[in-house]
């Protein structure tokens, strides 16, 4: 059994201790061995000495393949030079198991071949990075939801109707009947938040989508809060509190991986505070076409248009008030102007565009009606949403943020692909 790991080593300066874990790499001459031994919390180099050691253990050393595993037991000594500030100097090694022809080398490896072998991808510095990054992320958000007084709600995953559009749905068979894998679950979190007035649920979303752009996931997950009696500004202001927070936590964290391991540079992402700047749609078309982009009022944006629209800010950005016809059934009208809603997207700067969308939800029942009719959707499934107009209906609003996205973001990632454990896409569910 191991006495500590990695990353609690500094608390065993001077004294000797057994660290479980793997071979990251090594390198060595006749008389030293210098292995790179990773446990899951961090990386330290273990200095194997033919003078300390005798031969039958160095040789064991030197024969070391990249990912076995092993106990090292050794002295620790600070090492300023080092990640961790500590090297130990070995006096014990046991193999574990040993690991032959690992096919992921130090050498570049073409993209397709490393989401073959992402299980084992997974182990290298930078998807290390990623990972631990993501986890802190994640925890960031519930943290700032749950000190701000909202209660987690699960969502389910089966769901009878669609939530943003049917062509994007995966259909199951469910004991004879159609279910579909969830797209949101914002209309459950709306029920919810009757209940309990702020609340939010965490958990995978599933988007059939034809898409191959390196924004695009068919599973990915999202954070989706929903707030009674809430408005469009208060959502606005809410996404700034949290983003603000969770880059903080992050930057706080994991500064010397985000420089180091994955060579971001942290600048941008000082420059997260609150307030960020609100475009209304009709200021965010005429910024598209004085750079010359071809997109007509009542177009939604693609990627180079979120591109563009970020370029001019230093933060992250609100876009609001869309056209309704091009938004969900569900978004409510702008009163001041009955061919807008009060839709906001969060567009990431540095090109990453939309990581955020939301905003006020219908809370008259007769209007909810006519758009689920207007998209031609059946009106069964959604009658339990309807009782919620019905039954003290009540202004609120909400929003989801995805993860994969974000997370490419803080991280300067250019493919979400690399922001999930196991990517899914529209031509990948291995491994």
């Amino acid at each position: 059994m191991k006495d500590t790991s990695i990353a609690g080593i500094g608390e065993f300066s001077g004294k000797t201790v057994t660290l479980e874990g793997w071979l990251y790499n090594r390198r060595g001459s006749k008389k030293l061995q210098f292995l790179q031994i990773r446990d899951g919390s961090g990386t330290i180099q273990a200095v194997v000495a033919l003078a300390d050691v005798g031969e039958e253990l160095f040789e064991l050393a030197s024969g070391l393949n990249q990912e076995a595993s092993l106990r090292v037991t050794g002295e620790v000594k600070p090492d300023d030079r080092a990640p961790s500030g500590f090297e130990m100097l070995v006096s014990g090694i046991e193999l574990v198991a040993d690991s032959v022809d690992y096919p992921i080398s130090p050498k570049d490896h073409g993209v397709d071949f490393l989401l073959e072998n992402r299980h084992l991808w997974l182990r290298s510095s930078k998807q290390h990075a990623l990972m631990r990054i993501r986890g802190t992320l994640i925890s960031a958000l519930r943290e700032f939801f749950d000190k701000e007084g909202y209660l987690l709600v699960d969502a389910p995953i089966f769901t009878p109707s669609s939530v943003e559009g049917t062509t994007t749905l995966f259909e199951v068979e469910y004991f004879g009947d159609k279910a579909y894998l969830t797209q949101s679950g914002q209309l459950y979190m709306e029920a919810a938040a009757a209940a309990h007035g702020k609340v939010y649920c965490f958990g995978p979303t599933f988007r059939a989508e034809k898409s191959k752009t390196r924004r695009h996931l068919t599973e990915f997950w999202m954070l989706e809060p929903e707030i009674a009696f809430a408005n469009l500004d208060d959502v606005m202001e809410i996404q700034e509190q949290m983003l603000e927070f969770v880059t903080a936590k992050v930057l706080a964290k994991h500064r010397d991986e985000l420089e180091r391991v994955l060579e971001r540079d942290c600048t941008p992402l000082e420059k997260v505070k609150a307030p960020f700047p609100r475009v209304h749609y009709d200021e965010a078309i005429a910024m598209l076409k004085e750079k010359g982009q071809d997109l007509e009022w009542g177009g939604d944006f693609g990627g180079e248009d979120e591109t563009i629209l970020t370029k001019a800010f230093d933060r992250p950005i609100f876009v609001h008030r869309f056209p309704a016809a091009i938004k969900a059934f569900y978004m409510a009208p702008d009163p001041e102007d009955l061919k807008y809603s009060l839709s906001v997207d969060c567009l990431a700067p540095e090109g990453y565009g939309e990581i955020i969308g939301g905003g006020q939800r219908a809370d008259n029942l007769e209007y909810l009606q006519e758009r689920i009719a207007e998209h031609n959707l059946p009106s069964g499934p959604y009658e339990w949403y309807l009782d919620l107009r019905r039954y003290g209906s009540f202004p609120h609003a909400g929003f989801g943020i995805g993860i994969e996205r974000t997370l490419a973001w803080l991280t300067g990632r250019q493919h979400i692909r690399e922001c999930i454990p196991f990517p899914r896409l529209m031509h990948r569910i291995q491994p």
